[in-house]
């Protein structure tokens, strides 16, 4: 089994901002395969579908973003599902927007959603996929990550839509080696 993981803000006021990238992802994934994330369990929402005779399940935590490990913590300990087969997919300060990069472990970079997890799961070797989202250092992060999404950056991230769907396709058929030299562009 795995567990693909979006992360993000709930409420509607966090709809297309930087800080929800994970949650933009995830639902253009399930779109794809044709599913909604609408069932609820352990204060998140998910879903379960079969990808190569595996049962997945994509996650969107309805706590904060900074909680998000408390959740996930709860879906891998009800499901049984081992750390190497979950993927985080959340946004990055320390890439240009649209950037991608997938690394199978690592530090949190000062994101405190990937803090609470590591300081859930004990760990800090857990696979994610990180969407470069820029930084403006003269609006004070807090407020950058949590703005709405320009138009024009708006059509990075749709652009990457198809790429961030293969990568996780690819992530249930390759090794993270594998993986990370397909889609890790310098």
């Amino acid at each position: 089994m795995k567990l693909i993981v979006g992360l993000g803000n709930p409420g509607n006021e966090y709809n297309s901002t930087r800080h929800n990238m994970g949650f933009f992802y995830i639902d253009k994934y399930a779109e794809k395969n044709h599913v909604v994330i609408n069932k609820k369990k352990f204060n998140g929402l998910y879903c379960d579908l079969l990808i190569n005779n595996e049962k997945v399940i994509l996650l969107k935590p309805q706590s904060y973003i900074n909680l998000s490990g408390e959740v996930i913590k709860k879906y891998i300990d009800y499901f049984n599902i081992a750390i190497k087969d979950i993927l985080i997919i959340c946004d990055d300060l320390n890439l240009e927007s649209g950037k991608i990069r997938i690394r199978p472990s690592g530090s949190s970079g000062g994101h405190n959603g990937l803090k609470n997890i590591e300081l859930m799961l004990n760990t800090k070797d857990y696979s994610r996929l990180r969407i470069g989202i820029s930084n403006n250092k003269e609006i004070d992060t807090k407020d950058y990550v949590l703005s709405k999404i320009d138009n024009k950056t708006m059509e990075i991230f749709n652009n990457n839509i198809d790429i961030v769907c293969n990568i996780i396709n690819d992530f249930f058929k390759m090794d993270m080696e594998t993986l990370m030299s397909k889609y890790n562009r310098k």
